[in-house]
């Protein structure tokens, strides 16, 4: 063997070491959804979806007169709101930003049909936020615990379409997480509502 043969050899060796170090790096590093992909549009619809939650929990953890309501109202704001902050991040990880051009929900099947308008399914008016948020002792109590069960029942139409339609690791654990809290969350509202006197809307 000459030596340019050699030299040939070793240099064809670092180039197939590095092409296989880089296709490692490449299979090893996450992939990133695309922008109509299921993992975004859940991201930023249910950003959405929970900032509205964040704003009348806070409502009823300021104001509302039963220690029940303004107790799970607190809780709902900061469990959302750091949901929220989860999914904005992996927004900006994956270089989108917070809100797209198309309607909300067209990222899941049949998503459009649950829409009113171009709410999404459980979301208040700014009306019945403003209702809201000028509401009194029990009436007050009583609408919040009404707006945030259809606020709830409504998300469940986004969660179990991120669990059948996405695809990142940390959504479908997310979307699993937030369908066992919200179900529980769903039950003990329905049980206020009970001890309130009061019916859902």
């Amino acid at each position: 063997m000459t030596t340019r043969t050699k030299i040939l050899g070793a240099i064809l060796s670092v180039a197939l070491l590095g092409l296989g170090v880089l296709a490692g790096a490449l299979l090893a590093r996450p992939s990133v959804p695309s922008e109509d992909s299921a993992d975004v549009g859940f991201a930023r619809d249910m950003s959405e979806h929970h900032a509205q939650a964040v704003e009348m929990g806070m409502i009823a953890y300021q104001n509302a007169v039963t220690p029940a309501v303004r107790t799970l109202g607190g809780d709902i704001a900061l469990t959302q709101q750091g949901q929220f902050g989860m999914m904005q991040a992996w927004l900006r990880d994956w270089g989108y930003g917070p809100t797209g051009e198309g309607k909300p929900m067209a990222w899941m099947k049949d998503g459009e049909s649950y829409l009113d308008g171009n709410r999404m399914p459980g979301m208040a008016t700014r009306e019945e936020i403003n209702q809201l948020r000028s509401a009194k002792g029990k009436d007050l109590d009583i609408l919040f615990l009404q707006l945030m069960l259809r606020h709830h029942v409504g998300g469940r139409h986004m969660i179990d379409g991120a669990l059948a339609e996405a695809s990142d690791p940390e959504v479908l654990r997310l979307a699993e997480q937030m369908k066992q809290t919200q179900g529980t969350e769903v039950a003990v509202i329905e049980g206020m509502l009970k001890d309130l006197g009061a019916k859902p809307l």
